[in-house]
């Protein structure tokens, strides 16, 4: 008998990579069926009349979106506590099964018809989301030693199987959900859940030494906790001052000029001007100029991770009603669902991420600028430029009262190629910035930075109503060239205050590869 066979479970290997890899493939392509499934009809079933072949709720489009932006967001800020408690108290292993049970709980209430399920369907999610999502990654990053060179094609089988289950939910999930109800298709999801669990949970023997459940150790002088940084926001003058005086005005706009959801607005103002405070906090701790230069950097990628989703997320909201009650979608006499439109997204990201990244390795072997930064700016441009082909199809409805498919699947290729170029290095480059003492905490500033982006896009989404598709379309690819030009008019200056930390080892690698995930939201 041979030495592998004689090998644990854990140390066994398949087609080159550890057994463990293709079970979390697998659990991630399920989950992100799941997930992207929902999501791809949520909008489309909210919106839709209450009485017809396929009623929904009958939600106006503005009232949709608004959802849409809240759930998206808290899907991202509920990543942070996920995060925490894999990391001090059950480990990352327990924390993706935990997080597996509540996304099948929530898909499954999804699929009865009464509203008290509905809500509870989406919060069960939010949390199954935010306790799966920021673990399953590290846990691929456990499978491989330190320095071991299968590891960054190991993440790249995995980014494969996310973006495949993304696909696959976007055709099925709209058909059935076309075809059969609304509840049909958030049934299908749940199915999906189900099938990633199943496999999850019967491929333990091949995780055995990843993810466990942390030991305790006393924390070294390195180490800061929340504790102590919130303690220091409300005793230091500035970062006190500013926490309050944000909060203050921010609730008094709320309650006096917002009508609908105004406690929930208020919450969100509290909690902006608290990571506020908590920003300015960070930066007096720092005591080297060179700490502060980079964080001043650090401080404008997350506008740049908040621009970019803001823009890019109206796919599964304000575009996605565009498919349904603007384009013509009929193909050789049959219509296509408007949710299979999200198909494109991670279609183009498979076939056109490994193009992508070789151009910007011979890019820079040429001695072009390849600076994260530089590569960021270019990702917004493009993608802003994107919604030139929906100010196209808007003005093609304005004409003749339908626009054409190809619209959208241009637009959707656009958006690819920016995320491509945007988004996997957006969080490798903040780990490189962030202060030692602060590494942690920056993750989760960076989730709540990618979570934020999201609410603006829902905010961008209600605007539409009022504005026109075309006015909001053709804004967002204004302001998205614009930003991304300026910011490579001052990279010169922004690179000088990153003082070569892109030529530093990153201080975080095991959460690197979550741009990819984000990729797909």
């Amino acid at each position: 008998m041979s030495k592998l066979a004689n090998k644990p479970a854990h140390q066994k290997e398949l087609f080159g990579h550890p057994v463990g890899l293709y079970i979390l493939f697998l659990t991630e392509m399920w989950e992100r069926f799941s997930y992207y499934g929902m999501r791809g009809i949520l909008v489309l079933y909210l919106t839709a009349k209450t009485r017809g072949d396929n009623p929904g709720l009958g939600w106006l489009d503005g009232e949709a979106l608004s959802l849409y932006g809240w759930y998206t967001m808290l899907v991202y800020v509920a990543s942070i506590p996920g995060g925490i408690i894999a990391d001090k108290i059950i480990g990352q292993k327990k924390s993706v099964m935990i997080g597996g049970f509540l996304l099948v709980a929530g898909h499954g209430i999804l699929s009865i018809e009464v509203m008290w399920a509905f809500y509870l369907g989406l919060g069960l999610i939010i949390a199954g989301v935010g306790m799966l999502k920021p673990n399953i990654s590290t846990l691929v990053g456990g499978l491989y030693k330190e320095g071991d060179e299968r590891r960054d094609k190991g993440f790249s089988i995995f980014y494969i199987g996310i973006n495949t289950g993304a696909a696959l939910a976007a055709l099925i999930v709209a058909v059935v959900a076309d075809s059969y109800g609304w509840h049909a298709g958030f049934g299908l999801a749940a199915v999906g859940m189900v099938l990633g669990q199943v496999v999850y949970l019967s491929g333990q023997k091949f995780l055995v030494s990843v993810g466990n459940k942390p030991e305790k150790k006393k924390e070294s002088g390195d180490d800061v906790s929340m504790k102590e940084i919130f303690v220091k926001q409300f005793t230091s003058r500035t970062p006190l001052l500013v926490t309050l005086s944000l909060a203050i005005v921010s609730s008094f706009v709320a309650w006096n000029f917002i009508e609908n959801q105004m406690i929930a607005y208020i919450v969100f103002f509290i909690f902006l001007s608290l990571v506020v405070g908590m920003m300015i906090t960070i930066y007096e701790d720092l005591e080297s100029k060179v700490e502060k230069d980079r964080y001043l950097v650090l401080l404008l990628s997350f506008i740049i991770v908040i621009v970019f989703w803001g823009a890019f997320e109206q796919a599964g909201g304000l575009m996605n009603l565009y498919a349904e009650n603007r384009t013509d979608r009929f193909l050789f006499g049959y219509e296509i669902p408007a949710a299979a439109f999200q198909f494109f997204n991670p279609f183009y990201i498979i076939v056109f991420a490994v193009p992508v990244a070789n151009f910007w390795m011979w890019w820079k072997h040429r001695g072009k600028e390849a600076s994260s930064l530089f590569k960021m700016a270019n990702g917004v441009i493009i993608m802003g430029l994107g919604f030139v082909f929906m100010v196209f199809a808007s003005m093609q409805y304005e004409t003749i009262g339908k626009s054409a498919l190809y619209w959208l699947a241009l637009a959707y290729l656009f958006h690819t190629i920016g995320e491509l170029c945007a988004s996997p290095v957006a969080l490798s480059f903040i780990t490189k910035l962030a202060p030692v003492r602060y590494g942690a905490l920056m993750m989760g500033v960076y989730f709540a930075a990618t979570g934020l982006g999201n609410k603006v896009a829902g905010l961008i989404g209600e605007s539409a109503s009022e504005a026109g598709e075309l006015n909001i379309f053709a804004g967002i690819t204004i302001f998205c060239v614009i930003f991304g030009l300026l910011v490579i008019a001052l990279l010169k200056p922004l690179k000088r205050l990153t003082h070569k930390a892109e030529d530093l080892r990153p201080m975080i690698t095991k959460d690197e590869t979550e741009g990819f995930e984000l990729a797909d939201e």
